[in-house]
């Protein structure tokens, strides 16, 4: 394995070495930004949203026992931001620390299923999995591997609110030495 310099440390590798990945569960990652009211309602908002489960605290209280979270700010609440003085250095670990050929990765689909609802206050902790490594791929962008990895949020209480599969296609650009 090496650590190319392309603005990012981007772990690089062999497929053989990225294969031995698969089935690997990340470390459980305490998110940072709790489910909180405000950014629900500046995110409903934006989009124009009017469902009551977001805006009416009476209403979301019978419905639920607090506002709910729209289903597409899943990923708000598990980033992290960029410094943060109680997170020690280089504890945030992502998909460019898989070993594998190519600098360049893009988003090819992602899938979430909700198990329920996202409530106000609640902080959710994840882990990730890498599920599959294709062989190499020959795309208009490049020659490459998707890969597929599935990441579980659950509550503070340990309960599965939602998971995500992700599909991704690391690349060397066409054009660019290998």
């Amino acid at each position: 394995m090496t650590t190319e310099s392309t603005g990012a440390d981007v772990i690089t590798g062999t497929y053989e070495e990225a294969l031995s990945w698969v089935g690997k569960k990340s470390a459980n990652k305490f998110n940072e930004i709790e489910v909180n009211r405000a950014m629900i309602q500046f995110y409903a908002a934006s989009v124009e949203d009017a469902n009551p489960g977001y805006w009416d605290e009476e209403y979301a209280n019978q419905a639920w026992g607090s506002i709910v979270s729209p289903p597409g700010m899943l990923m708000v609440w598990s980033m992290t931001t960029d410094w943060n003085p109680m997170r020690e250095e280089g504890e945030d670990s992502s998909t460019f620390d898989l070993p594998l050929p190519g600098t360049t990765l893009i988003n090819v689909s992602t899938e979430s299923e909700f198990f329920r609802h996202m409530k106000v206050g609640e902080i959710f902790n994840s882990a990730s999995e890498i599920v599959s490594i294709s062989p190499e791929k020959k795309t208009k962008l490049g020659i490459g591997h998707f890969i597929v990895s599935c990441t579980t949020y659950r509550c503070g209480a340990g309960e599965k609110v939602a998971t995500n599969t992700n599909t991704m296609f690391r690349y060397i650009p066409h054009g660019e030495a290998s």
